[in-house]
């Protein structure tokens, strides 16, 4: 039995509880991603329960209820992404494979016509491989190098994973200083000063942290100290050459709530232009709540290399961050996997030196880096280039059999129908609707959609779609979509 259809039996056992976290994340996301149709991934989801990362209990209970219709195709356009296909009745988990240069040929013949869409601007790029078998199923203008906006995020993703591997943790730390504590940032975006609440990855808590900085100044029988706040882990200019941005703020290795000024914890939102003093600001706050006296105002400064460590949280696992960074399209997440990539590497941990070390570690994975130019970790610059041939390759190397370091950059896609930036494209009646899982790139001009879809026949294909100066992004969306869905619809 080929290596896919052992992981499908396994996950339908149940034996995945007692495999490791590497094998557990490849069943999981095997289990949705590759079991054709919509019925079939629905019944994945009801079994598996909750899902890691970006994926949540209310997709389980909204795909369940979207399918209580029945298989049959309904034949509606649906939403956004619309292919003109209902539902289809579950196909066999492990159906006919058939012959790789007619798949190839039946792919041309609907993908040439789409790509022809006005809506995706003048010269569309494509490229489609068969995920089993490594084989290129179609190209067009594959090679060429494109704005790739933020489906750049799953090159950040994959490099952050090679460099540090899945289970790596970034701390942040409170010191003893000369005349009292620091606060040491490691580079933990998703430090969190708001009460943790609800399901999913547990993030580090700035109030996990004071009060273990208080408990341990009153055991040495301090109630009164100084606070200082290191962010030296980060070099160079801390702004995004894109300027102030309510996309992302400052980036700095200090932080709390992604230097959010309100209660959101995804999207657009005012930010602060002082991540690291406001973050100290909240620590002194919760430090005097728990009884200890910070005197004075917060002051930047240096912890000693030797100092004596008092406290310390740690950011949930780096797959973790990875999901929660392509799931939502999250760019301050992605900005740390790419400074924490080039801390891993020996680079300076600015953006220069982040997309050097990025470069690297994909040189290393073996992925074509021709007309690949990494400009930054969340794909806000412009001057970023990826064909569409990297993208799908380097897709294709995440879901290899030898690559469970790199897994968490398909765990981590957005559900076509359910989570993330996917949530509300792919309508009910459309073929793509939980058999895609995908990455969307959008900025003025450029839209882009890399990932996955399981065909009709239970294949696994691997996508990326590009289009550059575009004038509808609503219209380049939809036309995206139905070239996913295309895919879902192929034998």
């Amino acid at each position: 039995m080929p290596e896919a259809g052992r992981w499908q039996v396994a996950w339908w056992l149940g034996r995945w509880r007692d495999a490791p976290l590497a094998q557990r994340r490849t069943v999981r996301f095997v289990a949705v991603s590759t079991v054709a149709g919509l019925v079939v991934a629905t019944g994945a989801v009801a079994a598996a329960g909750p899902w890691d990362g970006g994926q949540r209990k209310a997709e389980r209970d909204r795909a369940v209820a979207g399918t209580r219709a029945g298989g049959g195709d309904h034949g509606g356009a649906g939403r956004a992404g619309g292919a003109g296909a209902g539902r289809r009745a579950a196909p066999p988990v492990l159906g006919a494979l058939g012959g790789g240069a007619a798949r190839a040929a039946g792919l041309a013949g609907v993908l040439d016509p789409l790509l022809k869409d006005a809506a995706l601007g003048p010269e569309p790029s494509a490229a489609v491989y068969d995920a089993g078998t490594g084989e290129r199923l179609y190209g067009a203008g594959q090679d060429t190098g494109y704005t790739p906006a933020s489906t750049i995020k799953l090159a950040t993703a994959a490099a952050a994973l090679a460099a540090l591997g899945p289970e790596h943790r970034i701390e942040t730390t409170v010191v003893a200083g000369s005349d009292g504590v620091v606060l040491v940032g490691g580079g933990d975006p998703t430090l969190t000063a708001h009460p943790v609440k609800g399901e999913g990855p547990r993030f580090a808590s700035l109030g996990d942290l004071a009060d273990a900085t208080a408990k341990a100044l009153k055991a040495r029988g301090t109630t009164r100290t100084r606070l200082a706040y290191d962010a030296s882990r980060y070099s160079g200019p801390p702004l995004h050459p894109i300027g102030p941005n309510e996309n992302l703020a400052p980036v700095s290795a200090l932080m709390a709530d992604e230097g959010r000024l309100d209660d959101s914890d995804r999207g657009v939102a005012d930010r602060t232009a002082e991540p690291a003093a406001d973050a100290a600001r909240k620590f002194a706050a919760m430090l005097r709540e728990r009884g200890v006296e910070v005197e004075g105002e917060p002051a930047e400064g240096r912890a000693d290399a030797k100092a004596e460590r008092l406290a310390t949280v740690s950011s949930a696992p780096l797959a973790d961050l990875v999901e929660r960074a392509l799931t939502n399209s999250d760019n301050d997440v992605a900005e740390a996997l790419a400074r924490q990539t080039a801390l891993a590497s020996g680079r300076p941990a600015s953006f220069e030196g982040a997309a050097q070390a990025v470069t690297e570690r994909l040189t290393g994975l073996g992925l074509p880096m021709a007309g690949v130019h990494i400009a930054d970790g969340s794909g806000l610059d412009r001057s970023g280039r990826a064909s569409a041939d990297f993208l799908a390759r380097l897709l294709l190397r995440s879901a290899s059999a030898d690559s469970a370091r790199l897994r968490p950059v398909l765990t981590g896609l957005p559900v076509a129908g359910f989570t993330g930036t996917l949530r509300e494209r792919y309508g009910r009646e459309v073929a793509g609707r939980a058999s895609v899982r995908a990455k969307t790139g959008t900025l003025t001009g450029v839209n882009t959609l890399a990932g996955t879809a399981v065909t009709a026949g239970g294949r696994l294909l691997v996508f990326a779609f590009m289009a550059s100066g575009t004038a509808d992004a609503g219209g380049a969306q939809q036309a995206l979509d139905r070239l996913a869905s295309a895919l879902a619809e192929a034998g």
